[in-house]
């Protein structure tokens, strides 16, 4: 399948990871790879602007950066990120 974020073709996701249109949208555009290049992000912004992902706030936080990740170019590392040290 083509990859929306890839850019080219990748190994699609075995099953949605969400529920109803979101769900099927990434499991129909969006690569195995693609989904775990968005869990890195995730975590590093969850850590950065110490989310509680089960607060509706962060949730609906998260979602909207997911979709801006995964569909569009302009997703950014949060504010004052440092990369860690190699």
């Amino acid at each position: 399948m083509y990859c929306q974020k890839l850019k080219r073709e990748a190994e699609p996701l075995d099953k949605p990871p969400f529920p109803g249109e979101l769900g099927q949208k990434l499991v129909e555009n969006i690569s195995k790879e693609a989904w775990g290049l968005w869990l890195t992000q995730q975590t590093m912004l969850i850590n950065e602007n110490r989310l509680t992902p089960f607060e509706p706030e962060a949730r609906a936080l998260l979602k909207a950066e997911m979709e801006k990740f995964l569909f569009t170019d302009s997703a950014e590392a949060p504010e004052g990120y440092v990369p860690p040290a190699k």
